[in-house]
Formats: C-alpha cells, structure tokens, sequence
C-alpha cells in the first residue's frame, strides 16, 4: 500500500489539542507536469518526541555510548515511523560504530577523503609507522614529507591545517552540536559533512544527522519510495521527524541500503 501510493514524505506536526496532524504528501506524473497533493488530517494519538522544558539552555544532548543505547533509539524510532520499524527488522542490530575523538580522528577522515577504502587504509598506516600523527609531528616536518607518505598536496596542506588550527577537543565533548559543526568547519579542509560524522560517531551524539551522504540519500529514496534520490536540504526536513534520535535513524538508513544493494548483487 505504501509504494502503491507513492508517498513522498511523512510528516508531524503537533495541533492545540495535543493530537497530531499527519500531512502526507503524495506525488504522481502526469503527461506534462508533475502534480503534487497535499492530504492533512487529524488523529487522535499521543506525541512521540518529547518536549523541552521552557527555557532549556542547549547542551550536548543523548550521548550514544553502548549498543543498549542504539537498540533503545531504534525502538523509538520504530514507534515513530512504520517504514524504519520495517527497516529495523531487515538490519538488526545495528552496530554502535563508535570511534576516538581528537586530532588524529579528524587527520584521518582528511586522509580519506575521495580514495578508495583501501588507499585511506594504506596511507593511514604509513603516517602512524612515521608517527605522523599528532600536531606537533606534523608541524616538525615539510609539505614534501607527507607527500612521500602518500598524502596529495592538497591534503598535505589540509593535514598542516588541521595541526595548525588548535582545536581544543576536550571542549568540543561539552560543546552543543551545532557549536562543533561550526568550529571544525572553519578548518580549511573540513566539510560539514564530515563535522557531522565527528559528531556522531565521534563525540556519540544521538541527534546529529549527515544528509549530504550519497547512501543515506539513497537508503531514504529506497526505504521511502521516492522517485528520486533527495537532495541535502529535503534530507534534512525529512530526519527532523526523528528527532531526537537521528544519528540512530542514520544507522537505519545505511544498514537498509546495504542490505537492498546486496540483494541486487552489488558489493
């Protein structure tokens, strides 16, 4: 019933009355446009997301430390969405894919940026056999050196950026997330898109969302029905409805293009 219709996007919004209000926007085709309808009505259930209490000051928010806190954003998630319920079933469990924080985490998502797997690993290895991986190692030596090990000179560059940038990361734990998105983003070299990664996998940050990954824009299209793959912005409307969980609807989102791909035959 789902693909029959074709729905494009779910959405909830709370009403006075404390029901919610489900606007569902259907999309279809027609000879020489696309048309788009907007169906609204209201049911009589109670509010998923809680609310903040009035005047909250912002913090970091839900830190995901265990799988125990994966599976519990996962059952929330579920209650919220049946399409993540569906895909929840078809990916447990999800892992916790927690990493370090600090500056060799970040030298290291440098290091991978537009190279396979497979070369970020070989690349990575030969900095950490050449110690080349604090700031104060990579600050000792010359751009030509870290060309020799492997780093292009654009990277060479942002790799000496990054050391140069005196990031204080013990900060960036207590820090809001919006916060460290901003300040890594001033570091030439790193994107929100990677920010954000740090934020979630790095710092644990249960509410943190990367809508400019290909395969989470892919996963939404495949797990949603969309007619095409969404772009940053419609991503990003579209993960606020799993809030506060969205770095767990993150892991959903990935494992369920994974699991759709390996069933087409691709690796």
């Amino acid at each position: 019933a789902w693909a029959a219709t074709r729905t494009a996007t779910l959405r909830l919004a709370r009403v006075s009355s404390g029901a919610v209000l489900v606007i569902v926007m259907r999309k279809w085709v027609s000879a020489n446009r696309r048309t788009y309808k907007r169906v609204a009505y209201a049911t009589k259930q109670p509010n998923l997301r809680p609310e903040p209490p009035p005047g909250a000051a912002m913090t970091v928010g839900r830190i995901i430390e265990t799988p125990e806190c994966v599976a519990e954003g996962a059952a929330w998630l579920s209650e919220a969405c049946p399409r993540m319920a569906h895909a929840i079933e078809l990916t447990r469990p999800l892992p916790l894919r927690r990493r370090p924080d600090g500056f060799a985490q970040l030298l290291s998502a440098i290091v991978s940026q537009q190279v396979s797997v497979a070369s970020a690993r070989a690349i990575w290895a030969r900095l950490e056999a050449a110690a080349m991986t604090t700031p104060a190692a990579i600050l000792s030596v010359a751009e030509d050196d870290l060309r020799a090990l492997g780093l292009s000179r654009q990277k060479a560059a942002y790799a000496r950026a990054l050391a140069e940038a005196g990031i204080d990361y013990e900060a960036l734990r207590h820090a809001p997330t919006a916060e460290v998105v901003t300040r890594l983003v001033t570091v030439k070299g790193i994107g929100v898109w990677t920010a954000e990664i740090y934020a979630m996998f790095s710092l644990g940050r249960a509410d943190v969302f990367a809508p400019g990954d290909l395969a989470l824009q892919e996963g939404a299209r495949l797990l949603f029905g969309l007619p095409e793959r969404p772009k940053d912005r419609a991503l990003r409307r579209m993960a606020e409805d799993w809030s506060p969980w969205r770095s767990v609807a993150a892991r959903i989102l990935w494992a369920y293009y994974h699991v759709h791909k390996q069933r087409e035959g691709i690796a």
